[in-house]
């Protein structure tokens, strides 16, 4: 009897293509059930151990799109995605190109770029301080904006529809390569240190004194490393701790990421496809450790300027990462999150293993919580990075 499908997407790097090969990924994904791969066609740069036995033990990622960037749809666009490597393109055409394979849908990073921020740190995100971070493209720069509209053209006129990553502002905490700190902050110190104060961000806040803004928020970070008691990431304790107009600078940088989700999903429908937009409030929340504290994750999306409700009214479908142990906390993420976006189709990402899952069963009770909450689907991710033993917990009879 063939496996139980179920329309859920394995999220898959093209390295996987070219270590397991096309048609051992399609077998691996079908042996899960799922009907769709989520196949990276624009990435970031990482280091990734891949504990797979057919391949190398370790892959160094970079900046880059996956195909052969169509000019035209670059022509109004000063930012250019750097080409990854022959091997790895070759390997998502021959996928493209399989004639019994399942969906493939384009897993996109938008502005989670070091080497464009390099090459053009005016469209990175600028703290307080007046510092770049230069892994962080700034949602609201017209730079990044062009290349986001271009990247979602060139992609999705590919024929695939689009699952948007890093569409939003981005934290301090995590982006870059080696990053190391040895005066740790709280959350809420940290929130402050990943507020953008670029000239267009600026420029969106209106009638907000952001010049007096940072200032405050450059005292409190600075009152922090000086050892002052920790800040939580709440909206009611940085207005507390640096003023009441803080509330309008986060409404704008809200507004920012609604609206370029709003443009992006618009090109996206052009070509016939569809959007789904990812949130990254689940990893800002879990990553490490899968133990996410504070409130439901709905109520923290601010933190990556994301208005859930406003932007599921933009797009076709809004995804959360779901990296929760404890199947409880995960209903109640999922659920405030479906409360958010009213009937907008919900995807939850879920790690089948580390640190988040234990064993085949602890995987479907997690499954089923996600569903409870009412999320539509629940994807996987990912194929690669997972060792067998783990991707065997995703397989259906």
């Amino acid at each position: 009897m063939p496996p139980q499908t179920r329309s859920a997407s394995l999220y898959t790097f093209p390295s996987d293509l070219v270590d397991d090969g096309v048609a051992r990924v399609i077998d691996d994904a079908r042996a899960g059930g799922f009907d769709t791969l989520a196949v990276a066609l624009a990435y970031h740069q990482a280091r990734d151990v891949l504990p797979h036995p057919r391949g190398p033990r370790l892959r160094y990622r970079r900046d880059g799109v996956f195909f052969e960037p169509d000019s035209e749809k670059w022509a109004n666009s000063p930012m250019r995605p750097s080409v990854q490597s022959a091997q790895e393109r070759a390997a998502v055409a021959e996928l493209l190109a399989a004639p019994d394979r399942p969906a493939v849908e384009s897993w996109t990073v938008f502005l989670h770029n070091t080497g464009l921020g390099e090459q053009h740190p005016s469209a990175a995100t600028e703290n307080c301080f007046g510092d770049r971070i230069l892994s962080n493209l700034c949602p609201a720069a017209p730079l990044a904006r062009a290349y986001a509209r271009a990247l979602a053209d060139d992609v999705s006129s590919r024929g695939l529809d689009v699952v948007a990553e890093a569409l939003s502002q981005q934290t301090f905490g995590h982006g870059h390569h080696h990053e190391r700190s040895f005066a740790p902050v709280s959350a809420g110190d940290e929130t402050l240190m990943s507020l953008c104060f670029c000239e267009a961000c600026i420029d969106r806040a209106g009638d907000v004194d952001t010049a007096s803004l940072a200032a405050r928020c450059r005292e409190r970070v600075d009152a922090a490393w000086a050892g002052a008691a920790a800040l939580p990431a709440t909206r009611d304790a940085l207005v507390d701790a640096i003023g009441d107009d803080l509330l309008g600078f986060l409404a704008a940088r809200e507004r920012a990421v609604t609206e370029l989700a709003g443009e992006v999903a618009a090109i996206v429908r052009s070509r016939g496809q569809r959007l789904a937009f990812m949130d990254l409030t689940g990893a800002v929340l879990g990553y490490d450790d899968g133990r996410p504290q504070g409130a439901p994750a709905a109520d923290q999306a601010w933190r990556l300027a994301i208005d859930p409700a406003a932007v599921a009214s933009a797009v076709d479908a809004y995804a959360v990462l779901g990296y929760a142990q404890d199947p409880a906390r995960l209903h109640d993420d999922v659920a405030s999150v479906r409360a958010a976006i009213g009937g907008c189709e919900l995807r939850v990402i879920l790690r089948p293993g580390h640190p988040d899952t234990t064993s085949a069963s602890h995987w479907r009770e997690k499954e089923a919580a996600a569903i409870a909450a009412g999320a539509d689907r629940v994807d996987a991710y990912n194929y690669g990075m997972a060792p067998e033993h783990v991707l065997a917990r995703l397989e259906r009879g």
